[in-house]
């Protein structure tokens, strides 16, 4: 198949790149420019803005688009008038801050917890533009962001037979760190973790950069996953403190780790959301329809994380 990627040279998209390439496939890189990404040679790079695609990526026609940055209505929108009539198949990457579990999480809106896990039919937020009041300047992009209006622009059309995959927080090269704070203490060998006790209890799904990019590879070579929506990450999504207890055995860390009330936390420590509002995935759809499963091992994929922070926080003492 000849696919296009947008964007892709960051967290997850490399892993995927390289993925298609290994297995055959005829892979064009549009992208800014800014960042090259760890890809295979023979993969075709093309710079440019995505509101503006240069002759080339249209010749020859892909049989699959990817759009990794489909991030308001109007980039699907202009998503759509581009390739519609032009490739047979869509693959557009979401975010699990569509459902309403994670407006209730993050004080946007109120009501009960959802059950868990998440379905891809869990009901999504009622509020919109989640991060418009911590956008950095009016224009910025984050004013505008809606993967709820970029999920209904996309599938109330039958023009371009696109998936939806829902993303977990990934984890990865480039993940911003994500477990910074708390493996900082065990990596430095501090005897005591203090943790937030809501935040100890609470579900997130993750995945692993290069697992979650097995499931865009199979959404971009199964055609028949065009009109899906699929959830995307870990099959049994653990709480916080049972993370950071698997770091910890990794890590061979011989400390305690204590749940304690906010209050008791300096106050740069504090987390406000509501941890009764779980962001749990199921993903037994895409398991069970694409054959979806991990690449690395669990186990392998914690050390990795491990080494990862550690590496980050050499750099940071030089």
């Amino acid at each position: 198949m000849r696919i296009l990627i947008l964007g892709g040279t960051t967290l997850t998209g490399p892993y995927a790149v390289g993925r298609l390439h290994s297995l055959g496939h005829e892979v064009t890189v549009f992208h800014r420019g800014e960042h090259e990404g760890d890809v295979p040679a023979g993969v075709r790079h093309l710079h440019g803005d995505i509101g503006h695609l240069p002759h080339e990526a249209f010749h020859p026609a892909p049989d699959a688009v990817v759009h990794m940055w489909a991030m308001t209505e109007t980039d699907a929108v202009s998503f759509l008038y581009t390739f519609r009539g032009l490739t047979r198949h869509a693959v557009v990457i979401s975010s699990g801050d569509v459902y309403r579990a994670y407006g209730r999480l993050m004080g946007l809106e109120s009501g009960p917890p959802d059950p868990i896990p998440l379905t891809e039919n869990a009901p999504l937020r009622e509020s919109r533009y989640p991060y418009r009041k911590i956008a950095p300047n009016p224009s910025h992009w984050m004013t505008q962001y809606e993967k709820i209006l970029v999920e209904q622009a996309l599938m109330n059309q039958t023009d371009l037979p696109t998936c939806l995959i829902r993303f977990p927080a990934v984890m990865g090269p480039k993940d911003h760190r994500r477990f910074h704070r708390w493996l900082q203490p065990m990596l430095h060998g501090h005897m005591e973790l203090r943790i937030q006790e809501g935040w100890a209890r609470w579900r997130w799904t993750h995945g692993l950069a290069e697992d979650v990019a097995e499931a865009v590879v199979l959404a971009a070579t199964n055609l028949a996953s065009g009109g899906r929506i699929y959830n995307v990450g870990e099959s049994h999504t653990p709480t916080m403190a049972e993370r950071l207890t698997e770091f910890a055995l990794a890590a061979a860390w011989p400390g305690q780790i204590f749940e304690v009330p906010a209050t008791e936390l300096p106050e740069s420590d504090r987390m406000v959301y509501d941890f009764s509002h779980h962001i749990a995935y199921d993903t037994t759809l895409i398991r069970t329809e694409l054959g979806y499963k991990e690449v690395v091992p669990h186990e392998i994929a914690i050390t990795r994380t491990l080494e990862l922070e550690t590496a980050a926080d050499l750099m940071d003492r030089v």
